[in-house]
């Protein structure tokens, strides 16, 4: 059970395991989808690792050092099995090998999304969403490509998210815990090395980045947040971009929503990246820029003076605060 404390909102103590629904979803439908690759042994065993992890910390809230290993482990799984960012495409440069680096950038990418699911796992049906808009972004972008593990892959987790947020979205009444929120983070990172890195033509690395901007913009945040606070990295607070919104004034299902609109964008910004020129592609990443601002204005993450493009933003849409 998820106990409400100091930095929890909810009042009432609630279920925190439905991320098992989550994963034996995800089963079933590779069951019936059946996707053949070399590396899906090393996926789903690397998965049921995190899965157990997830599902011990719910239950006994192990030591983040014991999760970090659980998730390295499982990380460590893919690589042996040949599942490597081996290159990337950027700006200018054009393809970069990337050699033994690639193993490195590999196992923070994946142990980075897992955690970065996590952290934005803190309102209800937030990291549901969130992840179910990426992973219908991946979708649409695997089937661009012809990409169908990653396609299976990807529709499998919306099939099961959809069915689980039925239950999650605000009132909710069972919670993903960690084991969920691993589990979705670790699979996303999966399909973006299966599907995003190794075949977009132009600007391979910051595809999947423009996905996940919403998690991963809070998850570099909560870390210069807490380096700059004198705070244990991995230890947990209130200050998230979701809890932000939440004090400046929207209501709960408000800001779900807001995070569901950015995701959203993100996401269509991301597969129209990959259909147009490269100027058009830079333009589009100043656009990025330019929410992620808003983003923090609207969430009281910028401080010390007005909020003009979010009050201009509010007043134009008739969107009132609580």
């Amino acid at each position: 059970m998820d106990v409400p404390d100091y930095r929890k909102i909810h009042k009432n103590p609630t279920p925190r395991i439905g991320g098992l629904a989550i994963y034996l979803g995800f089963l079933i439908g590779l069951l019936y989808l059946q996707p053949t690759n070399e590396h899906m042994p090393a996926i789903i065993v690397g998965s049921l690792i995190i899965v157990i992890t997830g599902a011990l910390d719910d239950k006994y809230s192990i030591r983040p050092i014991v999760k970090l290993t659980g998730q390295t482990t499982g990380a460590g799984l893919l690589v042996l099995s040949g599942l490597v960012i081996d290159r990337v495409t950027l700006p200018i440069i054009g393809m970069v090998d990337l050699g033994f680096f690639g193993i490195i950038l590999t196992l923070l990418w994946i142990v980075g999304i897992t955690n970065a699911i996590n952290l934005i796992d803190g309102l209800d049906g937030l990291a549901t969403g969130v992840s179910t808009i990426a992973l219908l972004s991946m979708f649409v972008m695997a089937i661009i490509q012809g990409q169908v593990v990653a396609a299976y892959l990807s529709i499998a987790l919306v099939g099961s998210n959809l069915g689980f947020l039925y239950h999650n979205f605000h009132p909710a009444k069972i919670y993903m815990g960690d084991t969920g929120s691993n589990f979705l983070g670790y699979m996303i990172a999966v399909i973006s090395i299966l599907g995003l890195f190794k075949n977009i033509a132009l600007f391979s690395f910051i595809i999947p980045v423009t996905i996940l901007a919403v998690p991963i913009f809070d998850t570099l945040f909560a870390i210069v947040r807490r380096a700059a606070n004198q705070q244990k990295i991995m230890a947990p607070d209130n200050k998230h971009i979701h809890y932000q919104l939440l004090h400046v004034g929207f209501t709960h299902r408000q800001s779900v929503l807001i995070m569901y609109a950015f995701s959203l964008v993100f996401g269509v910004l991301a597969i129209v990246s990959t259909q147009v020129s490269m100027i058009t592609t830079l333009i589009i990443t100043l656009f990025i820029i330019g929410l992620l601002y808003i983003l923090a204005e609207m969430s009281g993450l910028i401080r010390g003076g007005e909020r003009p493009v979010v009050d201009y933003i509010l007043r134009v849409m008739n969107i009132k605060k609580k």
